[in-house]
């Protein structure tokens, strides 16, 4: 419900949108005065960054002179370019540094020691961020449904007005769950600035995760596509620019002047030339059959081909000489002499060819394959005499026109099936959509990311394609834990976020496909290898990840603002309510290991040197004697014998070590050494003594001298 505006006409407003209806060119968005106050003290300004919205619409006056002039009027420099309010701001926030890390949370998770997929739960700024050391270059596609910006839906609210460190030391601070979104609504003009400083910053470290022969794939309406278009252009280049995708929705919606029937999905490449085909949507081969002759011409010069007798005719018998007229005339040196289904003798044809180079190469007994991989399986002779190839068509020119797909309302059903209610999450995109884009751009062991993921569709759509070809793609979803409203069906179905219910359908989902592949593999009598093998390697499980502050304390990031009395925070900088999981996590984004690698927890001991034990142990070791009666022969041995056990993670087994208890001890050192980890880090810390601390780099230096050491 609108508010009352309690003032009295703003003219100038009024004024702008008559001359909108004349040059509707000439509208432009503009910072207002707030908006500038704001910028120049830094965003630091409590009250002002609690005001409304800085942007409102404005008359760029140099347009509208010249749409009133004869003669070009004089202003700035032109020049071809994509520019709004908050552009900078957003590019300086794409760049600038976050101090946060992804918490593990087992609970939540499916299959979490050994599945490879992730759900990350949090702000997908943030989120993409912290990917970025992890999964730079190894995304081969990512598929988005960012908000349409049709004044009904969300944006982010990114903060923009604060240098690099600034933002870096606010990035600390956990924020409150949804507070990052703002509605962009028909009342504030449905800004596009916003919405473009929203997705700006998003796709420009989406595009640094993409493989050189990536991927994206971004759905949208009307509303943004032509800006889409253009940012899109300028964040992945335009010569990468693959095609627009017109998915038809039967349905339609009847609204507007004209009611809309289809949406558009782009597609842009990480690479041009990293990409030069598409996959075919079935696994059938089918063959196409060229004439390899064209008319001769400066692109098809006339050239010599001798052939060998032996090379397969399709016809009957026959002798032909001379020339074979036509446009693309052949000529004869000798005969061309066919007989019993084959060319019965050596002849040298002169002709304008389409493919000699392969034709030679194929003639001197070599493997044949056309620019997008797809192999010659033969070169044969026609009744007219001509020559022909017959080439594997393993690859295909995609229709830009998505027909015969299921609509939304199909996507309904599905989440009745699963959830029991259709109407717990508006506007679902189907899986069979993402299933055709994923087999379009995929092969069986690629990662496919979707960081406005929703409902989690995608990674429906790829539990299903697995399941279908036997593939082990990997999927990363994000979502923000955006708050269901209270009237809701999600909220009276038990959902209090959207994350909540993209968890919850992964999780039946699964356990769906897994069924109905058991039911398949039991009606062909349990027997079929391949099935077997299919359903027990199909990874149905996802580890969650949760956006949250560091584990380090503020004074790892600022030591320069402690003060004389908390000098103490710098014998431990580690927050207190982090586990030794949460701080593993923290070290793989850090190191940039995969977080999707197999994790084991080990208990490791080391003989305490010389038997110097700590007064502690030597009194619990003394109590437990004497608790015994004094005569326990375990309990009496020498201190020296007093081992103290160690946690140890060992990530995919020996590609990182990670122990960040204390007290950590030479001879625990040296046995962890001997397993030769690729790479080792310890809570800094955590060490018994300097001289431990000092001697650890001297010990793996002759231990496993290959071994990465680092502590935190």
């Amino acid at each position: 419900m609108e508010k009352l505006k309690l003032h009295s006409p703003d003219f100038t407003q009024a004024n702008i949108a008559k001359l909108a209806e004349l040059f509707p060119n000439c509208v432009t968005e503009i910072k207002d005065e707030l908006g500038k106050m704001k910028d120049e003290m830094g965003g630091e300004n409590s009250s002002l960054s609690l005001q409304p919205s800085s942007l409102r619409y404005a008359i760029d006056f140099d347009l509208l002179k010249q749409e009133l002039s004869t003669s070009i009027v004089e202003g700035p420099q032109e020049r071809y370019q994509l520019n709004w309010p908050g552009k900078r701001e957003a590019l300086l926030t794409a760049n600038a540094p976050i101090a946060k890390t992804l918490r593990p949370c087992r609970e939540e998770s499916v299959n979490f020691d050994t599945t490879q997929n992730l759900y990350i739960e949090g702000d997908n700024l943030d989120a993409l961020k912290l990917l970025q050391e992890t999964y730079l270059g190894k995304v081969k596609m990512i598929y988005i449904d960012p908000p349409y910006n049709t004044g009904n839906d969300f944006i982010y609210e990114d903060d923009f007005a604060e240098n690099c460190e600034a933002y870096f030391e606010r990035s600390n601070q956990k924020d409150e769950v949804g507070n990052r979104l703002v509605a962009n609504n028909e009342s504030n003009g449905r800004f596009h600035s916003d919405w473009l400083s929203m997705m700006y910053s998003r796709l420009k470290l989406a595009r640094n995760l993409l493989q050189d022969d990536g991927v994206i794939f971004i759905s949208i309406d009307d509303n943004e596509q032509a800006n889409l278009k253009r940012l899109c252009d300028e964040v992945f280049g335009e010569d990468n620019f693959a095609g627009c995708f017109l998915w038809l929705l039967p349905r339609g919606i009847n609204a507007g002047l004209i009611a809309r029937a289809h949406e558009y999905i782009l597609c842009y490449t990480k690479d041009s030339f990293g990409i030069s085909h598409f996959n075919r949507l079935n696994s059938e081969i089918e063959y196409s059959v060229e004439r390899c002759n064209k008319k001769i011409d400066e692109r098809h010069p006339a050239s010599p081909i001798t052939f060998p007798a032996g090379i397969k005719y399709e016809g009957i018998d026959k002798t032909i000489s001379g020339t074979i007229e036509g446009s693309e005339r052949i000529e004869i040196d000798g005969d061309l002499v066919f007989s019993n289904g084959f060319l019965a003798q050596p002849v040298t044809l002169t002709a304008g060819w389409t493919m000699k180079n392969m034709i030679l190469s194929w003639l001197a007994g070599n493997e044949i394959v056309d620019t997008k991989g797809q192999k010659i399986v033969d070169f044969f002779f026609k009744e007219n005499g001509k020559l022909y190839s017959k080439k594997e068509m393993t690859t295909l020119s995609v229709k830009s026109v998505l027909k015969d797909l299921p609509d939304t309302q199909k996507a309904r059903q599905e989440i009745q099936e699963l959830l029991g209610n259709q109407d717990i999450f508006s506007y679902p995109k189907t899986k069979e959509l993402l299933q055709v884009l994923g087999k379009l751009s995929t092969n069986e062991n690629d990662i496919i990311l979707d960081f406005f993921s929703g409902s989690a569709t995608t990674a429906h759509a790829v539990m299903q394609l697995n399941a279908e070809d036997g593939g082990s793609r990997k999927f990363i979803m994000v979502q923000l834990p955006e708050v269901c409203p209270v009237t809701s069906e999600a909220y009276k179905a038990g959902y209090k976020t959207i994350a909540e219910i993209g968890k919850e359908r992964i999780r039946r989902a699964g356990q769906k496909i897994k069924a109905e592949l058991g039911r398949l593999k039991d009606e062909k009598g349990g027997e079929n290898s391949s099935l077997n093998l299919q359903l027990s390697s199909l990874d149905t499980g996802f580890r969650v990840l949760k956006v949250d502050n560091s584990n380090m304390k503020d004074v790892y990031y600022t030591p320069d603002k402690l003060m004389q009395g908390d000098l103490d925070q710098f014998t431990d900088n580690i927050r207190d309510d982090s586990t030794p999981e949460d701080l593993l996590f923290q070290v793989l984004l850090d190191w940039g290991v995969d977080l999707t690698l197999p994790i084991t927890m080990e208990r490791m001991s080391g003989k305490d040197e010389g038997g110097r034990l700590k007064d502690g142990q030597k009194a619990e070791l003394g109590w437990l004697k004497d608790e015994k009666g004094g005569g326990n022969s375990s309990s009496s041995l020498h201190p020296s014998s007093f081992r103290k056990e160690f946690q140890v993670f060992f990530v995919d087994d020996n590609a990182l070590a990670a122990c960040f208890d204390e007290d950590i001890t030479e001879a625990f050192v040296k046995e962890l050494a001997a397993r030769h980890p690729m790479r080792v880090v310890f809570r800094d810390a955590g060490f018994a003594s300097d001289s431990v601390k000092i001697n650890i780099e001297q010990i793996f230096k002759l231990i496993s001298p290959t071994t990465e050491i680092k502590t935190l």
